[in-house]
């Protein structure tokens, strides 16, 4: 009953309103505000009164645009880089080792025997182009069905309106391109012929692109590249790890700390770019290794054999160990951030560590873990960890999948869709080559992926030198060779031997931190600041503001209300023009009527009788009592 009341008198206070007009509710504001100004246009004389009105709404409206400026400083999300060092013993990192040719030739040259003879007979063809040395008199014939699929073909530029194409294997053009080498060779000017690989979208479509190349080395190793691809994507995994580099055959030596170890404490993994790859301090099945002590004798210590006498001719040019150091349980990705270690040398590796730690939502759109990207993470498989190099090949092979219908053997492929190759899918190439150089692919990809919050990153020093020297090359080499083959005979040389020192260069880490340029208190002190420089107000002043605004709300609803409620008693009035009865009146109406059934006495009965069913009813306007002038002459007689 109590709470009844108390909203009932809520209600009615709430009808009532705060009992001023506008003008009542200004001078009250003005008059009571702790802020400067107003006070004085209410106080001052007429004319002091419009500058001092002047002057506040000048002061009240740079605040307003400082205030702007603040906010808008504020939700930008700015941040600011602090470096800080520290000292701390640190996991050693893993270590991912490989060598730069992917298989061994003596597996895989029955894979590549037909390719080997059509890139020689090729090049004979373009370093001795005269009749003698025509390719057409090589027994077996060669399997141009192969050929055609990815053709070379030589660019004759002597009229850039009108270049010449001319395919080297085609016995009409041969003439033609005997005489395009022969210009050349005579010729002072800059060379006018171009190698280029010739990528159309199907078998014998006009729809072709040509990628050039500046030097025929180039173009030889983009073809034999994409060749090879298309061959080794029919290869089961397992036999493509077969042919590879085996761990024991691969690593000589290994020595961590003053521990020694062996090839069964590297994890291999499959590589596509190099094979067999070994990573030392993965972390997936131990726990990770932890440094005792900074400096080379603190390190691991790595003795390979990279066999360069078994190396591909013609897919491999560069010879040695790749290697990268990462975070343990990280994908290696090195094509992209590893480093060579060149055969017959020492390469000693010092490290130092740079921890980055990113602000999240809203200040960088980074991710922790990756789970908010909407990129399939197809690296997942291996189960690594997020990175953004694994985000961008995933979000590629998507890509390729769905342009092309199949994926890239150097990217990792979800359940059901096959690797591209050129008999399921002829025009494979050159959708691969339209969609790498699709700048909006790739913009896609970028803008999809992020970067991660916090992540490690190993700086490196690397310093080298001539391994072994001429004077121990004798018996170390012998003792290798019967560690690794027990042969008394030295199976080993300098062109194979490479020796790998990794260590930390010191303990001292440094950590690079994003902080909030811009705090809530910053825009609190700020906002304050500025309202108190230019207004001499207080939080208290702009609770005094708000409730002057809330007291002007409130007289705005009633009037309106009052308002519509006049609208409405308007609308009746239009609709009935006569003006209804008052009580009054009423009760003289029903007094005359009385008067008038005494009269209807007199009359003779049937005139008296109640009208009949149907009737209309009477017309109760006569019964409204009138001015005695307007009343009948039986009236005046009475």
């Amino acid at each position: 009953m109590n709470l009844r009341k108390y909203l009932i008198r809520a209600l009615h206070r709430l009808q009532k309103g705060p009992g001023y007009t506008y003008k009542e509710l200004l001078v009250w504001y003005c008059d009571n505000t702790n802020t400067h100004g107003p006070k004085r246009i209410i106080k001052e004389g007429p004319k002091k009164k419009l500058i001092w009105f002047f002057l506040t709404l000048l002061f009240a409206s740079l605040v307003f645009w400082q205030w702007g400026i603040l906010i808008n400083t504020y939700l930008s999300y700015n941040v600011t880089s602090s470096l800080s060092i520290g000292f701390k013993t640190m996991k050693f990192p893993a270590v991912t080792v490989c060598n730069a040719n992917p298989f061994k030739y003596s597996e895989v040259k029955h894979l590549l025997k037909e390719l080997d003879r059509l890139i020689e007979a090729a090049l004979e063809r373009i370093l001795q182009p005269t009749p003698g040395n025509s390719s057409e008199k090589v027994s077996p014939p060669l399997n141009l069905e192969l050929w055609h699929q990815i053709p070379l073909v030589l660019i004759d530029e002597h009229d850039k309106d009108n270049p010449v194409i001319l395919d080297i294997f085609e016995s009409n053009q041969t003439s033609a391109i005997n005489q395009t080498f022969a210009d050349n060779a005579t010729a002072d000017e800059e060379k006018k012929y171009k190698l280029a690989v010739k990528l159309c979208s199907h078998q014998g479509s006009d729809n072709c692109t040509y990628r050039n190349f500046t030097s025929a080395a180039q173009a030889v190793t983009e073809w034999y590249i994409l060749q090879s691809t298309s061959i080794l994507s029919k290869v089961p995994l397992q036999e493509k790890i077969r042919m590879g580099y085996q761990a024991e055959d691969m690593i000589l030596a290994c020595l961590y700390g003053a521990e020694p170890c062996n090839y069964k404490n590297f994890t291999q993994i499959y590589h596509p770019d190099h094979g067999n790859c070994y990573i030392f301090n993965w972390g997936m099945d131990e726990e990770a290794l932890n440094s005792s002590n900074p400096g080379a004798e603190f390190g691991l210590k790595l003795i390979l054999d990279i066999s360069q006498q078994d190396y591909i001719p013609y897919l491999s040019s560069a010879a040695g160990a790749r290697l990268m150091l990462h975070q343990q349980k990280s994908f290696p990705f090195l094509k992209d951030q590893g480093i060579y270690a060149m055969a017959g040398t020492e390469t000693s590796i010092g490290v130092l560590v740079d921890e980055l730690e990113r602000m999240g939502y809203p200040y960088s759109d980074c991710t922790i873990n990756g789970s908010d990207v909407p990129v399939k993470n197809l690296y997942s498989q291996y189960n690594t960890s997020y990175s953004i190099q694994a985000c961008l090949r995933s979000c590629f092979q998507n890509h390729m999948m769905e342009t092309c219908g199949c994926g890239h053997y150097m990217f990792p492929l979800p359940a059901g869709i096959s690797y591209c190759n050129n008999e399921a899918n002829p025009g494979w190439a050159y959708c691969y080559s339209s969609l790498r150089s699709s700048i909006k692919h790739r913009q896609i990809c970028i803008d999809s992926c992020k970067e991660t919050c916090n992540d490690t990153q190993y700086k490196m020093t690397i310093s080298m030198a001539d391994w072994p020297s001429e004077a121990s090359e004798d018996w170390i080499f012998h003792i290798l060779s019967y560690e690794r083959d027990m042969s008394t005979n030295v199976t080993l040389d300098r062109n194979g031997i490479i020796k790998l020192n990794i260590y930390f260069q010191e303990y001292n880490y440094r950590t690079i931190s994003e902080s909030a340029a811009t705090t809530i208190v910053w825009l609190l002190s700020s906002l304050g600041g500025q309202f108190g420089f230019w207004m001499g107000g207080s939080v208290l002043c702009l609770i005094e503001f708000g409730e002057i605004i809330i007291d002007s709300l409130w007289i705005t609803v009633i009037n309106l209300i009052s308002w519509c409620k006049g609208l409405k008693q308007r609308r009746a009035q239009a609709r009935y023009p006569d003006i209804p009865p008052t009580v009054s009146e009423l009760v003289e109406a029903h007094t005359n009527l009385g008067f008038q059934h005494e009269d209807l006495g007199a009359l003779p009965r049937e005139e008296g009788l109640p009208p009949e069913p149907g009737t209309p009813p009477p017309n109760y306007d006569s019964l409204r009592v009138q001015p005695p002038h307007v009343l009948g002459p039986d009236s005046d007689a009475e």
